[in-house]
């Protein structure tokens, strides 16, 4: 049942009713009874009604049970009357939260009202320590409407409704910041050109001690040996691009290649030099 729905329907009852209201007799109750009863039945409050005076402050726990039962009549005669509509209205005047629960009358204008506040009606305001104003309203087409205050009433304090899953989604999150790695730092240029003369120097080593060899390489340029050579500086160069630009996957592709090759040729230059020294010795 659409609760909020009732609200102007039951306004329009009393912005009618109250037209020629005059005319109209007024609405009442009377043999109104309330009484508080815990989860095992015994009887906490009980208290007899007799509007407008209200009743003492009724307070309920969180497994109490609430009974409210009453009859509607005319004011003048006396005569039970089953008005159109009627509610119970729960009114925290601390957070201005409202809650409107129905009670649905007899033909005979009985009404009986029962609150479990183990399973709480939907109908009931979010609570706080603060006590509610609990107020019956009555309207019909043929009587003039009344509202009766009954009585204060404090409930267990509501609690917070539980957070759904997704509910961080609908929030902005912390903004996103990447750290980078810092750079590499370039040794000193003369670190470098130290280093630089390290790696040449095996290769001034070895041209000094050959111009100090009594004999003489005769096979050096020759098509067998020389394509051996060429790799071996191939092979130096590749390690002096490895130090300044190339990537270890980049060389270790470039060093198979090279590789394959220079056996290939070390393998032919070999064999040549061995034949040439058996044709020597012959």
């Amino acid at each position: 049942m659409n609760l909020f729905g009732l609200i102007p329907s039951f306004l329009f009852v009393l912005l009618a009713s109250s037209v020629g209201a005059a005319d109209k007799a007024s609405l009442t109750i009377q043999g109104a009874k309330l009484s508080v009863s815990s989860a095992d039945g015994s009887l906490l409050n009980s208290q007899t009604l007799s509007p407008p005076e209200t009743a003492s402050p009724v307070t309920l726990g969180p497994t109490d049970v609430f009974k409210l039962a009453f009859t509607v009549v005319t004011s003048d005669s006396k005569t039970p009357v089953q008005p159109h509509q009627v509610f119970l209205r729960f009114y925290d005047p601390k957070t201005d939260e409202e809650g409107i629960h129905p009670i649905r009358v007899t033909s005979a204008g009985k009404a009986k009202l029962e609150l479990n506040m183990a399973k709480p009606p939907l109908t009931l305001p979010p609570t706080t320590e603060s006590p509610l104003e609990v107020t019956l309203l009555l309207g019909s087409y043929n009587y003039e409407p009344a509202s009766f205050p009954l009585f204060s009433l404090t409930l267990p304090v509501s609690q917070p409704p539980p957070v759904h899953p997704d509910e961080a989604s609908y929030h902005p999150l912390p903004s996103i910041f990447h750290t980078f790695r810092a750079e590499e730092k370039q040794p000193p240029q003369v670190i470098s050109a130290v280093f630089t003369l390290l790696v040449l120097s095996p290769w001034f080593v070895l041209l000094v001690l050959w111009t100090q060899l009594p004999l003489s390489v005769p096979h050096l340029f020759s098509s067998e040996v020389l394509p051996f050579v060429v790799l071996l500086g191939a092979f130096e160069y590749l390690l002096v691009q490895y130090w300044v630009s190339l990537k270890l996957p980049q060389v270790l592709s470039y060093g198979a290649i090279l590789g394959f090759l220079t056996a290939a040729t070390g393998k032919r230059a070999l064999s040549s030099l061995s034949k040439w020294r058996l044709g020597e010795k012959q």
